[in-house]
């Protein structure tokens, strides 16, 4: 016997397709539209006049509100009607008027965790792909292949330019440029982007400052001197770094600027003099 308490509750005003999946709790507010691909998982509420179309999948207690748009065609010319997708997990908040991109090619996906935080005006381009417990601020412009690592903070009203990468517990300043990549565990902020110095703050509020009694963050701390403000080149400072044993953050934090180092990569952002 189905239990009517916990059917889908689907305004009159609203446009469902018959083949899309509604899981048990979900609310589908007036004037939305949700595709027949569209599979939305148990208590989530879909606010007013959101679209949300072609092949999505959405985790559960995700809150979608007024005028977001999520799976709608990449806006890439490259774009040739493949059947891609959007994933996203549990427990987001979307605001109004957020984009969410589907991916190019064949096969391929947007990504977007879990426990996110996107403001209003948010926009995710085609093949991004988020970690959980990000926050990004009102305006945001994501652009294609952006990579965004786990409980990064992305100020307001600035443009991250494709093939970025923003690691771990990274801090981007408001209305910065982002044309390079964004190692973990730094605050980054200037028009262009500069790296300013470690995210402390952050790297508390986290628990790292406590690990191994405050071991990890003054290694840490020590790292960035090296990598940052030594006569050293970047990739010098790296080899020297690793002449030592690093804690789990410092050894991540090395791994990710060698990576961006390496081909197909855009290089990490310089520190400000």
């Amino acid at each position: 016997m189905t239990n009517t308490a916990m059917a889908p509750s689907v305004h009159p005003t609203a446009v469902v397709d018959p083949r899309a999946r509604l899981a048990e709790g979900v609310e589908i507010g007036p004037y939305a539209v949700i595709g027949p691909e569209v599979q939305i998982g148990a208590d989530c509420r879909i606010g007013p006049h959101v679209v949300i179309d072609g092949r999505v999948t959405l985790g559960r207690g995700n809150r979608v509100f007024p005028g977001a748009c999520i799976g709608l065609e990449p806006q890439d010319l490259k774009y040739g009607g493949a059947a891609t997708e959007v994933v996203i997990g549990d427990d987001n908040t979307i605001r109004e008027c957020v984009t969410i991109n589907r991916a190019t090619a064949e096969g391929e996906r947007t990504v977007l965790g879990s426990g996110n935080l996107l403001m209003a005006y948010t926009h995710i381009g085609h093949n991004c792909q988020l970690g959980d417990r990000i926050v990004i601020a009102n305006g945001v412009a994501v652009a294609g292949h952006v990579v965004i690592g786990d409980r990064a903070v992305i100020g307001g009203v600035l443009g991250i330019h494709q093939f970025v990468h923003i690691g771990t517990l990274a801090m981007v300043g408001g209305m910065s440029r982002i044309d390079r990549d964004c190692p973990p565990f730094l605050m980054v902020e200037g028009h262009p982007g500069r790296v300013r110095g470690l995210n402390k703050i952050g790297l508390r509020r986290s628990g790292l400052a406590e690990r191994e009694e405050g071991a990890e963050l003054r290694q840490l701390q020590d790292l960035w001197g090296l990598l940052y403000r030594s006569d050293l080149v970047l990739a010098e400072a790296l080899l020297q770094a690793r002449q030592q044993p690093l804690l789990p953050a410092p050894a991540a934090l090395c791994s990710f600027l060698e990576a961006s180092l390496g081909p197909g990569r855009r290089g990490p952002l310089p520190a400000a003099r």
